[in-house]
Parts: structure tokens; sequence; C-alpha cells
């Protein structure tokens, strides 16, 4: 396990005399529901993204209400929040008012990729819960519809750089990139029933896009009429698009689920950046970041062909960025508060 410095007053080890077993809890808690739906570990990881790039590491991504944070648009396919009730409900019984929520997110998250066979690191702990959770507030989430240069802006604008960037996207592409799409397509779908009926898997299971699938009514338009055209991509590998148009016919079933990683869909591995490299990506956001200069030479180390080197690498970098954006404007000392319950403001 790699220790790296963070922001703020974060410190390894927070809880170590106050709630001792507390990171012990929260792992057996998100072991528990893995067990049972081992989707549920991307689920946790976006909802900690989700969380840090909204107000900070605060925890406001958990408040329930109908103009709280979780209602905006883009959170709408969030999942994991009862794991987070679950360890909070566990922790209370323990050691009353020591343990935030914001700190079990960013722990039960570690948790989830070290079980789904990616690596682990020491979370530094204290953050502090926020007091306040607008919906209003998460319109600047990034975007599959941005350019790498609006994707470089938002990332930067949290402190993030270049190759936080392509690390994070490298994994958490596959569990929030879609939904995005997924909830502009929902305001059609409330009203044409008929989309809904033809989304319903999806709805249920936002969280399985970490393992590598996603629906072929977001990336047909790739295939067959890019850009009006009347060709397909012409960044998608020649010997990759008759697979592609094969599993997703022009006037196919829209809602036929394809893995995004065509050689590891259910593994923490470099696979994705190969992919990228060769002109595999699914999605066009994904290539994109093949396509810009500065993006393009950090996806070229991280798709290398020794495993043993450039994996190892990806793990490390990983574990770097991770930590750097759970320090993202993180409350502690006498800021915020502890909630007794992470659903509600105390």
């Amino acid at each position: 396990m790699v220790v790296f410095p963070a922001k703020g007053q974060l410190e390894t080890g927070f809880y170590s005399s106050s709630c001792p077993k507390a990171e012990a809890i929260i792992r057996s808690t998100v072991q528990s529901h893995f067990d049972k739906d081992p989707t549920i570990a991307a689920g946790l990881l976006r909802l900690h993204f989700h969380d840090c790039f909204v107000q900070g590491c605060d925890g406001s991504i958990l408040i329930s209400g109908s103009s709280a944070e979780r209602n905006a648009l883009p959170n709408l396919g969030l999942r994991g929040f009862e794991v987070i009730d679950d360890a909070k409900t566990q922790l209370e019984a323990l050691c009353p008012g020591v343990v935030s929520c914001a700190d079990i997110l960013a722990l039960a998250a570690r948790d989830a990729v070290d079980l789904s066979d990616g690596p682990s690191w020491s979370v530094p702990t204290g953050r502090r819960d926020g007091r306040a959770s607008l919906s209003s507030q998460a319109s600047n989430l990034p975007s599959p519809l941005d350019s790498v240069a609006v994707q470089r802006q938002k990332f930067a604008a949290k402190g993030l750089d270049d190759r936080d960037l392509v690390t994070l996207v490298g994994i958490l592409h596959y569990i929030y990139i879609y939904i995005y799409m997924y909830t502009f397509f929902l305001q059609i779908y409330q009203i044409f029933d008929i989309f809904c009926r033809l989304m319903i898997n999806f709805c249920g299971g936002a969280g399985a896009h970490s393992i590598g699938q996603t629906d072929c009514i977001f990336f047909r338009y790739r295939l067959f009429n890019f850009t009006a055209t009347g060709n397909s991509d012409p960044t998608i590998n020649p010997s990759f698009l008759p697979q592609l148009q094969a599993l997703c016919p022009q006037n196919g079933d829209g809602s036929k689920r394809v893995a995004l990683d065509k050689d590891s869909q259910s593994k923490f591995d470099v696979s994705f950046f190969k992919n990228v490299r060769d002109g595999n990506a699914v999605l066009e956001s994904d290539q994109r970041l093949w396509g810009d200069a500065a993006t393009h030479s950090i996806v070229e180390k991280y798709a290398g062909n020794i495993r043993g080197v450039f994996g190892l690498r990806f793990d490390f970098e990983f574990r770097k960025a991770m930590i750097k954006m759970s320090s993202i404007e993180v409350k502690t000392g006498s800021q915020g508060e502890i909630r007794k319950i992470c659903s509600k403001f105390n």
C-alpha cells in the first residue's frame, strides 16, 4: 500500500484513536454489498467523483431532498447510497458523532477499487460534512460531450492536471460518462413511454458501466452517418468497425449492450488505453484523448506493451490521482459538521 501526501489538514489514520475500527467497518460493509452485487463498486467510485467535483469532497451528494445535489440532472443515475448509510449506522452505534459521511465515501471508493482487483492506497481522512447541497451547483460536472480542452479546464479548476484527467477518465469513464446522455434522453422518455421501456435495464444498472458496457444508441452515430457525412467516424480502426456495425446494425435495437473494453471489460487494467491508442475506443469522447497532443502522450505511455512496467506505473498514477481528487476543497477542523445521518443535515 502506497502513502502519498494529502492537502489541507487530512491525515492518514485520523480515526486511529477516536474510532480505531472505522476503516475495518467500512471495508466489511463494502465487501458485504459487493459480494451481493459487484457492480456496486462502480456506483461507489462514481458517487465519490460526483461528490468531489461539486463543492469539494464534503458528502453533499448524500443529502436527500427535491432541491438537493443528488437530484441534479447529471446525478440521477447515482448508486451506492445504501452502502454509505449502512456503514454510517454501524459507526454511529460504535463511535457516535466521530466519523464523517465524507470520509466514509472516500474510504468506500478506495475499497471498491481494491475489491475490483485494482490498486489500494492509504486514504487521508479528517474530512467534515458540508452544510449545503443544491442541485443548481452541479451544472459544471464533466460531460461526455466536452472536448478535451473543456475537460482540461474543468479538471484544472479542481487542481487536477492532464495526467490526472487521463488517469481518472481511464477508469471513471466506464462508470459515469454516458449517464449524461441517459439523463438527456430521460426527458424524452418521460414523454414517450416506449423509449423508457427501451432503456429500463440501463435505468436500473448505471453502475454496470464500470465493467465496460454501454448501449448501441449512444455510439451508433459513429458507425454509419458520422457528422452527417454518410460515412463512419474515420478514427475508428477499420478492422474494428465491422465488428461494431455487426453488433449495432443501423436500424437495430438501440438498447443492446456492447462492451466498452473489447479485451478486458471486467478487469481494472490498462486495456482501456490500448484500445484508445489502436482506434478501438467505442465512445468518441475516449478517442479524443488520442487526438489531443497533451493527453496523447499520456495515453501512449499507459498503453505500452510491457504490462509489468506500464501497468504498475498506471496503478501508481491512479493512486496519486485519486488522493488528489479526494482532497478537493475539503472541509476540516471546525468547518462543516459530522452528520448523524448521511442523508440529513444535523
